[in-house]
C-alpha cells in the first residue's frame, strides 16, 4: 500500500492496513519512529506491560520453562496442593520481610 505524504495533512492509515493491524476504533497506539521508519503498536496495558517486563526477567524464564517440561512429562499436581505451597512461601517472605 502506498500512501502520499503531503503538507499540512495528516498521514492517514488505510482502513484495509487498520483491518489488517486489528486495531479498532477508540484504541489507544503507540507510534515510534525511528531510521526512516514508522512503526504503530497497540498500546499495552499496565498488566501486559508488567507481563512483558516479568518474561525478561531470567528467574521467571526459568521458573516458566522448568513448569512447562514438568507438564510435559505428566508431572502435575492438584490445586489445592500448588495454593498450599505458594500460601507456604507467601508467609516464608513475610517472616523474612519482618526481620529486616
Amino acid at each position: 500500500m502506498t500512501v502520499v505524504v503531503k503538507n499540512k495533512q495528516p498521514l492517514v492509515v488505510p482502513t484495509a492496513a487498520r483491518r489488517l493491524a486489528g486495531f479498532k476504533s477508540g484504541q489507544e497506539l503507540e507510534v515510534k519512529a525511528s531510521g526512516g521508519v514508522i512503526t504503530i503498536v497497540r498500546r499495552l496495558s499496565p498488566d501486559e506491560q508488567q507481563d512483558e517486563r516479568d518474561i525478561r526477567d531470567p528467574k521467571i524464564r526459568m521458573a516458566i520453562r522448568k513448569s512447562h517440561e514438568e507438564f510435559l512429562a505428566g508431572k502435575t499436581r492438584p490445586a489445592e496442593q500448588l495454593l498450599a505451597e505458594l500460601k507456604l512461601t507467601k508467609s516464608k517472605n513475610q517472616a523474612r520481610a519482618s526481620k529486616k
